[in-house]
């Protein structure tokens, strides 16, 4: 069973044709991926948060250092309260 030089022509450029679509189609896809959306690093920052009371307010505010038990050890850790005063 033999296969003539023009049906293995046919048969190679049906594959051909095949991989180029497939190589088409998934090279787009690839590259939105990785490309860089801009030239400058993306810095996330927190939301920021203005309050604005109404005059004769401020905040006071409370430190102090607390123990927290941790799976490496115990250790020491700023804790920070705060609070609005009329004054």
């Amino acid at each position: 069973m033999s296969i003539t030089a023009d049906l293995r022509r046919t048969i190679f450029a049906i594959i051909v044709g095949i991989v180029i679509a497939v190589a088409a189609v998934v090279t787009p896809a690839a590259a939105q991926r990785n490309a860089p959306s801009s030239l400058a690093p993306s810095v996330h920052l927190p939301p920021r948060i203005d309050v604005n009371p109404r005059h004769l307010l401020y905040r006071r505010c409370e430190d102090r250092y607390v123990l927290q038990h941790r799976p490496s050890g115990t250790v020491l850790f700023p804790e920070r309260r705060c609070w609005w005063v009329r004054g």
